[in-house]
């Protein structure tokens, strides 16, 4: 059963290099690393030295303010090296992989007889919790509290967005068996985002609660789909996940091991053949890039995630734990003179007419990384709000948020956003502030002063 929603603003950014359904498996990276960046506000707790032998689902470290939080590693290995910043504060856990692929079995009771309690035991136990996500605050859930809802997003809006369906039409059983274990967590509040042309999946899913969704990015982000289907009041939470995480949920429940694969779409203008990559997950990028051709004479930005929220990583890196798209683009490292004179720099992306881009072809284009301008003063303008599919004011929100006015930033709906929500406003800003940035250290803010 099913719903439609029409998301009217937004905008959907056409950028040349989208992947083509094609999907290779790339084979296991002799390195992974875990980077405790991904976990927003998680002490971890090391439960692993260096030159230690691990199995794959092993716990590494656990979350200091929650022991049952485990988070594990992807492959067997051993531990290469513990990166420490300042103040021993830990950045990434580098696991030299083998193939021996020794792993954590865990045994698994039928589907029919599992209660909540025992299904989230599981999930903490297998190193699967992380990754539920919670709104409000956009951090991983917390496992003592009873969510008012478990949101899906089963389509990506973004520029360069990866095609869920393509993704996951070959593991349907998992994804099913994953939803059904959310089902005994949240009975009959399971909620799934679909596009309207995604009709395989309309097709597939027809037994289960969605909502069809039309419109521009970010009708994809699962916390404008949580806006218009089931908002969040103070003091509720509702949980979410990518749909591929709930392929390991289900996996872990069918066959009892811990398999974190991840789908990766390599795309962007630099790239000369965009395509989908079969890894698992904190695999290498450069196990990944090795296997396709891009201008590597040229400067480029590789961003781990879309091209609105990711961040900027180099080649030795790895991929993010809840990633699936590696965006490349040509570095906007250049000036371009008297860029203001019609008919001579159409080619310029814009959102506003004064740039006469309107002019050239609604093809795609080839954007990069310049912002076209320098910082400005930050005004009223009333162009934030064109592109915010949220009952919210924007503007407002940010400023409260820069300020730390608490009480402000709850009556302007601090509880439903997430920094992601942003990130249309960013590009489309004219001031060139942050406000993906300023939006997470206000949610922080919000985070220390009340919890």
């Amino acid at each position: 059963m099913s719903t439609d929603i029409r998301i009217k603003n937004g905008l959907s950014i056409n950028i040349k290099g989208v992947a083509d359904k094609e999907l290779k498996k790339v084979p296991l990276p002799t390195q992974l690393a875990l980077i405790l960046d991904d976990f927003h506000l998680i002490v971890p707790k090391l439960l692993v030295k260096e030159g230690q032998s691990i199995k794959r689902g092993q716990p590494i470290f656990y979350s200091k303010s929650n022991e049952e939080i485990k988070f594990v590693s992807p492959s067997s290995g051993v531990i290469e090296k513990i990166t420490r910043g300042d103040r021993r504060k830990i950045i990434e856990i580098l696991i030299k992989t083998d193939k021996k692929d020794l792993k954590v079995k865990h045994k698994i009771p039928n589907l029919n007889n599992l209660k909540k309690d025992q299904v989230v035991k599981l999930l903490l136990e297998s190193g699967c919790w992380p990754f539920i996500k919670q709104r409000p605050f956009d951090i991983i859930a917390n496992p003592d509290e009873k969510p008012k809802s478990i949101h899906v997003s089963c389509f990506d809006s973004a520029p360069l967005s990866v095609d869920f369906e393509f993704i996951l039409k070959d593991r349907m059983d998992l994804f099913k068996a994953g939803l059904d274990v959310l089902e005994i967590i949240c009975p009959k509040n399971v909620n799934l985002g679909i596009k309207k042309s995604q009709t395989f999946f309309k097709e597939q899913l027809s037994n289960y609660k969605s909502t069809v969704f039309e419109g521009p990015h970010p009708s994809g982000n699962v916390g404008v789909q949580i806006h218009h289907v089931n908002p969040i009041s103070s003091g509720e939470s509702v949980w979410i996940l990518k749909p591929e995480d709930v392929c390991t949920i289900g996996n872990l429940f069918l066959e009892g091991e811990y398999i974190p694969t991840r789908t990766i779409a390599v795309s962007g203008p630099p790239v000369k053949n965009p395509k989908y990559f079969r890894t698992i997950i904190g695999a290498k990028i450069e196990s990944i890039l090795k296997n396709i051709n891009f201008q590597k004479n040229q400067s480029l930005r590789l961003i781990n995630g879309d091209v609105l929220s990711g961040k900027s990583v180099g080649i030795d890196k790895f991929i993010g734990f809840y990633n699936n798209n590696l965006s490349i683009l040509k570095e906007g490292n250049h000036f371009k003179l008297f860029g203001w004179i019609p008919f001579i720099n159409n080619s310029v992306p814009s959102i506003y007419r004064s740039s006469f881009n309107w002019l050239s072809s609604s093809k795609p284009k080839e954007y990069d990384t310049n912002l076209n301008g320098e910082e400005r003063a930050f005004v009223v303008t009333g162009e934030m709000e064109k592109f915010f599919p949220m009952d919210i004011y924007p503007m407002q929100l940010v400023k409260e948020c820069m300020i730390g006015n608490i009480e402000k930033m709850e009556r302007l709906g601090i509880y439903e956003v997430a920094p992601e929500d942003f990130g249309l406003i960013d590009y489309a800003s004219s001031s060139k502030i942050e406000a993906q940035t300023i939006v997470r250290n206000g949610i922080d803010f919000l985070i220390k002063e009340t919890l």
